[in-house]
């Protein structure tokens, strides 16, 4: 029932007309990025293809990726934490 009363409210109701334009526009940006981000990722994939053709692990090459996105400062600390865990559980 107060379902049904939401239903009938149009846009105009519940968000001005320069609102609903701005959300369009905002939408319709994210729209845009979402195909331009679907077109990277695919060139992406065909780089490591390319690396995994030529022998390379694609394993190592994106953990080496995600590495240098990283602080070296950071990466050093994460490296000697993992480091003292692998060492207390008897893996070092």
């Amino acid at each position: 029932m107060a379902d049904d009363a939401l239903l009938s409210f149009s846009a105009d109701d519940v968000i001005s007309g320069a609102a609903q334009t701005r959300l369009r526009t905002i939408i319709e940006r994210i729209e845009r990025l979402e195909e331009d981000k679907a077109g990277i990722m695919g060139d992406i994939k065909e780089v490591y293809d390319e690396a995994k053709g030529e022998g390379f692990d694609v394993k190592i090459l994106r953990k080496v990726v995600s590495l240098r996105k990283k602080d070296k400062v950071k990466r050093d600390e994460e490296e000697t934490i993992l480091d003292l865990y692998l060492t207390a559980i008897g893996d070092r």
